[in-house]
């Protein structure tokens, strides 16, 4: 292989790419018309690249070279944002992602450039004429950050902008770059893997350590307390877990665990009594280390027989009014603009107001009474869980990138912090409206300058991990973009902030201990990813449509999962896939335990204290606390990636996964809401909450996609298990497809399992794994075929089903006899027991 500097001549097989006449044409088929003179082409050369990507990964960028390349374009004028139209086309299927939020990213299917959305992220293009697609990705060149939006007559226009009045610029070289290939998937891996060794600001999945916490169960704050989360409740929910079996191994405080106040109020004293993070959204860090609910907590209050009690009652009516005075405050906001009378309103507000204090016990006063000593904090609390919580790997904390939502309260700390204004790009007036937007421009960021940055993040996290905590959920990351007049654009801002962040998450969380949240634009992936591991593929979890909608607390579940596939395309290039806590005892809490099950990655809840379903829980979670986890991270079908499965009212959502011995494909009813372009908002389209019917089939498991998995793809026979039906079918690829209904917010699990034969090859044999498990395939650890048989470790306890075209005539153990029944269907199965000593392992073997 040559080396990066190398002056060695690549020649291209094909020429893949030409553009003349103001046509874009990729291999003979036209992409583009109607591309302007000042459009430019330029084929891909890694060998130019000064980069430091692993062999490996140039050693296939360069074969993959000649499939890519660069559009460019000039203007006569500089500008600090400069737009352009690509070319124009029409009646090719697309698939792209768009922000419609500043933070968040979703999925958007036509056929015209001018059916786009504002600020896509990239563009997915069908050439079936050549059994071929291309991506046009929209990247970073000099200061610049670019994305594509919608043009008239078909046209596709890229926009560049620098955030600055002071950093302009009037041509561009490589601003998008472009990619083909046979495979969607492998296209996508090509193209951020060329991406990867063009820019120097980022790296794949593949070289990074994933934090531990990616295949274990956790407990998440947010829902379940807001910013009421608090030392006695955070303990007693833990508690719960632990009383049921499932113990948590990592612990996410969520926001409302800083110390933070307002620019008005005392700047020696915390807010205090703040339930939603509304109210929270102008707050600003006044101090770097805990606020006072966490700080006046003593050593060793809550492992004594005279604990504190916690009445989560309380939390929930918190909530509840919470809610009601965020419902009364926009109905404010509207009597207002309607010009009506507002003292009813406002009487109410502050009635809601009261009960709230009163029920935190009275302006000032902590929810959990703890009192004030000479040792305590977060420290001793994080201590004193780990005494107590034995399983408890990890204890993360929330933080904004500018430390709080509001930023850092100037003269408060050490640092050099500014309030700055905030200024929205134009791009994202075409966005969903965003309460945490408002709030934020009401309130402008209070900003550490960037030259401080690495000092910022250091000085939080050294004391942080100094006090046991291990990792941190980084949100509210991407509104450097408000802020950047002053400091030379969003990207050189972002760049001194991310580089800052990164350098302290090596330095204090062992470099992989963060997830990424409110992060899914890709100013931030090109940035931001050098070190950051892990990160949100989806909105939030809304348990229910804060905008009022009744249905809403049905359809937005469909989408966010359609949220975190479809963003899994791209972002599982760079970073490992999360898909966000949810709440087992929600009326859809079944429906996200399926896609969580083979999501790939962590599986964790933001329940309530005192509100679980543990039956549901113990479906996805081992005894200690870690899941049967995929071994990649699940993406859509192939025949769902130009397709609407949230509203067209007859594509039923399909994923893929691996496991260790087999696939599984989830097939999630999602219709009944989506992106409405008139409205600008995702809404309910309550004529498509209906049944959908559909089919699967093996090879829609994209089993060349991962090197452990790619031999699977190569069996003459599958077994195929319904974990939600409990049947078993028979499939070879050739095989028509297995039909399904699925109604709304249902699922269905589909494990294919390569049959091995057996006993000279006239025994046919497959292990299914646990049926009990949502994903019954991942608890299959081990299999070895021997001479008369096979032999298994399989981990968890319950129902143990495999196919076996005969019955054995011995099954054990861990070393002892077992009883077993065999039906002329094919179905063996007994039953296992979680043997702790052993980890929950059981030996298996089977004789014929």
């Amino acid at each position: 292989m040559a080396a990066p500097n190398s002056t060695l001549e690549l020649k291209s097989p094909e020429k893949v790419f030409d553009l003349s006449d103001g046509k874009f044409s990729v291999r003979g088929v036209r992409l583009l018309s109607e591309v302007p003179k000042n459009v430019t082409f330029t084929s891909f050369s890694p060998l130019r690249e000064a980069c430091d990507a692993p062999p490996s990964i140039l050693e296939r960028v360069i074969a993959a070279s000649h499939r890519g390349g660069f559009f460019g374009f000039s203007e006569a004028s500089a500008s600090d944002r400069l737009t352009m139209s690509l070319g124009s086309f029409r009646g090719r299927n697309f698939l792209s992602i768009f922000r419609f939020k500043t933070w968040w990213s979703t999925q958007w299917v036509g056929s015209s450039g001018s059916e786009l959305q504002k600020e896509t992220q990239w563009l997915l293009l069908e050439i079936p004429e050549r059994k071929s697609y291309v991506v046009i990705i929209p990247v970073i060149e000099n200061g610049f950050r670019s994305a594509l939006h919608p043009g008239s007559d078909g046209a596709v226009t890229i926009c560049a902008e620098s955030g600055s009045t002071q950093v302009k610029a009037s041509s561009f070289a490589a601003i998008a770059y472009v990619h083909v290939a046979e495979n969607p998937y492998e296209l996508m891996r090509e193209a951020y893997s060329a991406l990867r060794v063009h820019l120097p600001w980022f790296t794949l999945l593949e070289e990074k350590t994933v934090p531990r916490i990616v295949d274990k169960f956790g407990w998440c704050t947010w829902d379940a307390f807001y910013l009421t989360v608090n030392p006695v409740g955070v303990w007693h929910g833990l508690k719960d877990f632990a009383q049921a079996g499932v113990a948590p191994r990592f612990l996410i405080i969520d926001d409302g665990w800083q110390s933070v106040n307002f620019d008005g109020d005392d700047p020696h004293h915390d807010s205090n009594n703040l339930v939603l993070c509304g109210e929270q959204m102008n707050a600003r860090l006044r101090r770097l280390h805990e606020g006072d609910k966490f700080k006046k907590y003593q050593s060793g209050l809550l492992l004594g027989p005279n604990a504190p009690s916690f009445n989560p009652m309380t939390t929930k009516e918190l909530i509840a009014k919470g809610i009601e005075v965020e419902r009364l405050g926009k109905q404010r906001d509207e009597a207002v603009s309607s010009g009506s009378d507002l003292s009813e309103i406002e009487s109410r507000i502050v009635e809601v107001k009261k009960e709230i204090d009163d029920l935190f016990g009275g302006e000032g006063k902590e929810c959990e009474g703890a009192k004030q000593g000479d040792v305590g904090g977060i420290k001793a609390f994080t201590r004193d869980l780990r005494t107590e919580f034995k399983g408890l790997d990890d204890v993360y904390v929330w933080h904004a990138l500018c430390g709080a939502w509001g930023g850092v309260r100037p003269g408060a700390t050490h640092l050099d912090s500014r309030i700055i204004p905030c200024k929205l790009s134009p791009g994202l007036d075409g966005t969903m409206q965003d309460l945490a937007v408002v709030k934020i421009v009401e309130g402008s960021i209070g900003l550490v300058h960037p030259h401080q940055a690495n000092d910022f993040y250091h000085s939080m996290h050294s004391y942080l991990s100094q006090s046991g905590i291990t990792g941190v959920k980084v949100d509210v990351i991407h509104c450097l973009e408000y802020v950047c007049e002053e400091y030379g654009g969003r990207v050189e801002l972002a760049k001194a902030y991310y580089d800052g962040l990164t350098n302290s998450i090596i330095n204090n969380f062992n470099g992989s201990g963060i997830i990424a949240s409110m992060q899914q634009c890709n100013d931030f992936f090109f940035l931001g990813t050098k070190q950051i591991p892990m990160g949100r593929v989806g909105d939030d979890f809304w348990f229910q449509d804060p905008n009022g909608d009744p249905m809403g607390v049905f359809w937005l579940q469909g989408v966010h999962m359609i949220h975190c596939s479809y963003n899994s395309l791209w972002i599982g290039q760079m970073i490992q896939p999360d898909w966000d806590m949810f709440q087992s005892d929600h009326v859809c809490a079944k429906f996200h335990a399926g896609s969580r099950a083979i999501c790939g990655g962590p599986v964790y809840f933001s329940d309530n204290v005192g509100s679980h379903d543990f039956d549901l829980i113990k479906k996805l979670v081992f005894p200690d606390g870690t899941v049967p986890k995929c071994i990649h991270f699940a993406l859509p079908t192939r025949d769902c990636l130009f397709k609407n499965p949230l509203f067209d009212q007859k594509t039923v959502l399909k994923i893929w996964n691996f496991n260790k011995y087999g696939g599984v494909i989830g097939a999630f009813n999602c219709q009944g809401a989506g992106w409405d372009p008139k409205v600008q908002k995702i809404r309910g389209f309550p004529e498509c909450y209906k049944p959908i019917n559909g089919s699967v089939h093996v090879t829609e498991v994209e089993w060349n996609q991962n090197k452990e998995a790619s031999h699977m793809g190569k069996a003459e026979e599958y077994v195929v298990y319904l974990n939600q039906a409990d049947e078993l079918h028979l499939m070879t690829t050739k095989s028509e497809p297995l039909q399904f209904t699925i109604q709304p917010t249902t699922f269905e699990l589909y494990s294919f399992v390569p049959l091995t034969n057996l006993g000279g090859g006239s025994i046919k044999f497959a292990p299914i794994g646990l049926t009990n498990m949502f994903n019954t395939g991942g608890t299959i650890q081990e299999l070895k075929c021997v001479e008369k048989g096979a032999k298994l470790k399989v981990k968890g306890g319950g129902k143990f089903l495999a196919y076996s075209s005969e019955s054995p005539k011995k099954l054990q153990l861990n070393d002892s006899d077992a009883a077993f029944v065999w039906l002329p269907d094919g179905k063996l199965t007994l039953n296992l027991p979680w043997i702790e000593e052993a980890g929950g392992v059981s030996d298996l073997a089977i004789f014929f």
